[in-house]
């Protein structure tokens, strides 16, 4: 299978995941999401009764028109459908892929927005900048160790990189974190609990403010992560070191270092690619926890904060932002990885 015909068919199977995604969200939330609005509506019309100081000559009277009004806001918004109806279901699917989200209940921007795209676009950014400059960080601090251990294989220092990959693992994320700001943030005093800037982002210091922040989750992500990133990089080097070609190297003469380096470790490049994009792409399904923990400001301290106060949404938003980048992930993974490594087909 050609190169164009690869991509054509990734991308086939990408939309297919996409739109299953979204339409077992929309089934599972719509009816939900439905109620709502009708709700957001009814308090909308009250409220227009109250500005306009609207007089009637009983209650009845009053509920008779706010039923009247919402019956036709209703309408006019397809909310008197039945929320599993093929084209309300075919519509929303599409309004959420076109970023047709509509607005919040409880957040806004830090502009006072409260369009759900204006707030997902908003915590987008700061996810992205914590989750892969960790993955970065890790992943070059795992190759350089996971290629010293593995020129070493069976000495201390490769039972002490195992060891530490295990006790690394075995703790759950959150608790470490909590450690860690208790530590560097009650004790020490070196970091700040709570990982929001203080400036308001109009401020000129804010980059360094947020950075500042920033600190103590990078670190806790880079501690919690990089034993076993350098043990996978010292299994992928081992699988590469036990190959007859690199048999055959050694037997005409070449150095070890120059066979670990040179030739090791570019064979175990394209694996090690595909698992630094795999990480970077599961590292936003695990943010939740570590954002809400460290109350960092983006999508998973928000997808945390949503689910609390049950606005649908925001979280049908964050699923569909999440899923997309996902996918696009691991859809340049495959088509980088097939590039990487001729012995790597289209099929």
């Amino acid at each position: 299978m050609g190169l164009g015909r690869t991509l054509l068919f990734r991308s086939f199977n990408m939309f297919l995941v996409l739109f299953a995604t979204l339409f077992i969200t929309v089934i599972l939330l719509g009816p939900t999401l439905d109620k709502l609005l009708v709700e957001a509506m009814r308090n909308q019309v009250i409220d227009e009764i109250n500005q306009r100081t609207l007089k009637f000559q009983n209650s009845e009277e009053r509920l008779s028109y706010i039923n009247k009004e919402l019956q036709l806001r209703s309408k006019t918004f397809g909310l008197d459908q039945n929320s599993f109806t093929p084209s309300k279901l075919f519509y929303r699917i599409i309004s959420v892929m076109t970023l047709d989200l509509g607005k919040s209940h409880f957040f806004t921007t830090d502009y006072g927005s409260s369009n759900v795209r204006d707030i997902i676009f908003e915590k987008v950014p700061k996810t992205l900048l914590l989750f892969t400059t960790s993955t970065l960080c890790v992943t070059v601090i795992g190759i350089v160790l996971g290629t010293y251990v593995a020129g070493k294989e069976g000495s201390w220092w490769d039972k002490l990189n195992s060891i530490f990959a295990i006790f690394s693992n075995s703790f759950p994320s959150w608790w470490v974190a909590m450690i860690m700001i208790l530590v560097f943030a009650f004790t020490l005093h070196i970091f700040p609990a709570r990982a929001t800037p203080i400036s308001s982002p109009s401020d000129s210091t804010y980059i360094l403010d947020l950075l500042y922040h920033m600190a103590l989750p990078l670190i806790t992500l880079i501690i919690v992560s990089f034993g076993s990133w350098a043990y996978i990089v010292r299994y992928f080097l081992i699988n590469i070191l036990n190959e007859d070609f690199i048999f055959a190297k050694r037997t005409i003469g070449i150095s070890r270092r120059k066979i670990l380096y040179s030739h090791g470790l570019r064979n175990a490049g394209p694996p090690i690619a595909t698992a630094v994009a795999l990480s970077l792409a599961s590292s936003f399904g695990g943010s939740i926890i570590t954002e809400a923990v460290f109350d960092w400001p983006g999508m998973g301290k928000l997808y945390y904060d949503a689910i609390g106060l049950f606005d649908i949404p925001i979280i049908i938003g964050l699923t569909y932002i999440s899923t997309v980048i996902f996918l696009v992930t691991i859809f340049i993974t495959d088509i980088s990885y097939t590039l990487l490594d001729p012995r790597v087909k289209g099929s």
